[in-house]
């Protein structure tokens, strides 16, 4: 390949348009992988550059070698040499033809194929705002989960399999703490409850949400008494008698009361995620929200992930998927948004938020004709070795991530007020790879229908 070719090839390089990129690398490890891959092309690329650097320096040193042997017999008696005609001819020959054959092998660049490799590669690589975005994740997860500065720089994170007991047993300790300060200090609270009247709607413990949120994410925020808890079941669910699930039922788990989050186990494949995962990979784009004034869509720092929307018309899988969750909650799928697939980046994470849309938001999903999300449905399709949970800081929930299950919750009353309860939030993705996917129902389409779980209505 000639120099102007290279030089060609690196002005195109420079110039090339960042949109051929992937754009924020950083919020979605699902195509941060592509990164690995194109770095061990270019590890190879270089072994092979060594490799044509070390053959050419070793032509050169038989060359060096050659010609010491020569030029030594040579010095000794110059006159004698030369005076026989094929050394003088050799010697001619060497100094008019071969030393220059020397010179161009010395000359000749062994690098333009690894650095052609490198120009088309570079296109791909990150950028600027990757790598920011990569260090304000290591911050984040410093600062949600408590990690000290020396722990995080050497990589040494906390043990995934221990993390939730760490949680609770600092939970436990914390509520012991609580109830001995409050028997002792009873007697003084009794006074000053006369004296001193309470503010309507503060609790007690009012923690701000920013600090819920980060406790619950580090399995700290634990509310619920033991009566509550025994209220909770696991159970079959046959979605009404429905014919599907009469002989195969699914499996059904209380995660919470108030608001009543519902896990079902098993309730997508392995194969079906893949699926679902290859289908989605190449339309991933950095997850937006409206903006509550504009309505335009915005990307934010609060919402770390790509995502990508799956039609039930394109694959058979999709549309069995979306009727599983029409016979298992009962609700019409016809007028809800397309499953949506979302895979996090480093620390990837999505802070409190609503999924339906408040009073100071009537437009919000003017355009689908669709009326307010009613519910939502959220598969999770990973394991995540270390944080990742989905969080409800209102009430104290957390819901953690199991491959294979789903959870479901309804976001209106029947009333269809909304239910500020659901307010939730997906905790930074501490270690592993965290893939989603969820299903919006919609008001429209299920005024004349049985919910499955209608105790949430009444």
């Amino acid at each position: 390949m000639t120099s102007k070719m290279i030089r060609y090839i690196l002005i195109v390089g420079i110039l090339l348009p960042q949109s051929l990129a992937h754009p924020g690398f950083f919020t979605s490890i699902g195509q941060m992988t592509d990164l690995i891959h194109t770095e061990k092309d270019l590890v190879i690329s270089l072994k092979d550059y060594i490799k044509a650097e070390e053959d050419k320096l070793e032509q050169i040193k038989k060359w060096a070698e050659k010609l010491d042997r020569l030029t030594s017999t040579a010095t000794k008696d110059p006159e004698g040499f030369v005076g026989h005609p094929v050394n003088a001819f050799k010697l001619m020959k060497r100094l008019n033809t071969e030393w220059s054959e020397l010179e161009n092998l010395i000359l000749k660049d062994m690098s333009d194929g690894f650095i052609s490799n490198l120009t088309l590669q570079r296109q791909y690589f990150p950028n600027d705002e990757d790598q920011v975005g990569a260090a304000k994740a290591l911050l984040r997860l410093q600062d949600t989960y408590n990690l000290d500065t020396d722990t995080i720089s050497k990589g040494n994170l906390p043990d995934p399999e221990h993390q939730r007991a760490n949680g609770n047993l600092k939970y436990f300790e914390y509520i012991m703490a609580k109830e001995k300060d409050a028997n002792k200090s009873a007697s003084d609270d009794q006074s000053d409850q006369k004296t001193t009247p309470k503010k309507k709607g503060v609790a007690a413990d009012y923690l701000p949400e920013r600090q819920k949120y980060e406790m619950l994410c580090r399995g700290e925020g634990i509310k619920m008494t033991p009566r509550r808890q025994k209220k909770l079941f696991c159970r079959y669910h046959d979605g009404n008698r429905n014919p599907k699930f009469i002989l195969a039922p699914a499996k059904q788990e209380d995660e919470w009361d108030k608001p009543r989050i519902i896990r079902f186990h098993d309730i997508i494949s392995d194969a079906e995620i893949e699926i679902v995962k290859d289908l989605a990979k190449p339309r991933l784009r950095r997850a937006t929200i409206s903006n509550p004034i504009t309505g335009d869509l915005e990307t934010v720092h609060y919402r770390i992930s790509k995502s990508a929307w799956l039609s039930g018309y394109e694959n058979p899988v999709v549309s069995r998927i979306n009727m599983r969750i029409q016979d298992l909650t009962g609700l019409d799928v016809s007028t809800a948004e397309e499953l949506q697939v979302a895979n996090y980046g480093v620390g990837g994470q999505y802070e409190p938020h609503f999924d339906f849309a408040r009073k100071d938001e009537p437009d919000a999903f003017k355009e689908l004709g669709t009326g307010n999300r009613i519910a939502t449905w959220l598969f999770y399709m990973s394991d995540v070795s270390a944080g990742g949970a989905t969080v409800f800081p209102e009430v104290g929930a957390s819901v953690w991530p199991k491959k294979g299950t789903a959870v479901f919750w309804y976001n209106l009353f029947a009333s269809g007020e909304g239910d500020y309860s659901t307010r939730h939030a997906a905790c930074p993705v501490l270690v592993g790879n965290k893939w989603v996917s969820n299903k919006w129902l919609h008001e429209r389409g299920q005024e004349f229908r049985r919910p499955c779980t209608l105790s949430e209505l009444e």
